[in-house]
């Protein structure tokens, strides 16, 4: 079974010590560090040496989506602070310094953009991306492909060209002011149209925004999104 769970980020807004106190609870065995805003990364970093990550099988780390020009350098020399082992989520937007970025190698791993974003969205953009950070891995998010094309049609033209990239699947449903919420009925029907695409044990983190928020309610949209990925049928009769 894929390793699956959840982005601190999602659970808890720039918390993330209280986000895996919940997922602690839980059967989660994945799990993404969320440094989504710039302030959250130099606090994360000075963390690593008390948290408590032992639960699970693949962790990784949600870089900023948005910095200032100046903490790209800055940034880059956080990034050595983190296990060589945990991809580093990237937005392809924030990246300038190709040659440092570069040499990340494996570690680093683009993520396909929403509608907000002015590059990484399509498969043509992508592949701009990766002739400039060949060694790079891919983290498709499901919503955001959706969002760009609801059907479906660009998120194949991304898996086939990228298939062998793959090491991370993000999974919501994307609103139409690209905020990640639980997965939908219409999203489940849409996503079954790739699901057979998407390798078997390809780690997944939810972004789904959850309220109430209990432990519970966590592990009930784990257990959802779990069986939805494991059957396509099940997927479309979601959707029905």
């Amino acid at each position: 079974m894929r390793p699956i769970g959840f982005s601190t980020g999602a659970l808890c807004y720039s918390d993330f010590r209280q986000a895996l106190q919940f997922l602690a609870g839980t059967n989660a065995t994945a799990v993404e560090l969320s440094a989504l805003r710039q302030p959250e990364l130099e606090p994360l970093v000075a963390a690593l040496p008390d948290l408590s990550v032992q639960q699970y099988k693949h962790v990784s780390v949600h870089l900023p989506s948005s910095i200032e020009p100046a903490f790209e350098a800055i940034m880059l020399d956080l990034l050595a602070r983190f296990p060589v082992g945990w991809p580093l989520i990237t937005h392809p937007n924030i990246v300038s310094l190709w040659d440092r970025w570069r040499a990340l190698g494996g570690r680093l791993c683009i993520e396909n953009m929403d509608k907000r974003k002015p590059v990484g969205q399509t498969a043509r953009d992508l592949r701009e991306i990766f002739e400039k950070l060949p060694d790079a891995t891919f983290c498709l998010d499901l919503g955001h492909a959706h969002q760009i094309d609801p059907t479906m049609g660009e998120a194949v033209l991304i898996i086939e060209a990228f298939r062998d990239r793959l090491s991370q699947l993000h999974v919501s449903e994307v609103n139409s002011e690209s905020k990640h919420d639980p997965v939908s009925r219409e999203s489940a029907s849409a996503f079954s149209l790739v699901a057979h695409l998407i390798p078997e044990g390809l780690p997944t983190i939810l972004e789904s925004r959850l309220s109430p928020l209990s432990v519970d309610v966590i592990q009930a949209e784990i257990d959802f999104t779990a069986d939805l990925l494991e059957s396509p049928i099940a997927l479309e009769l979601a959707g029905d």
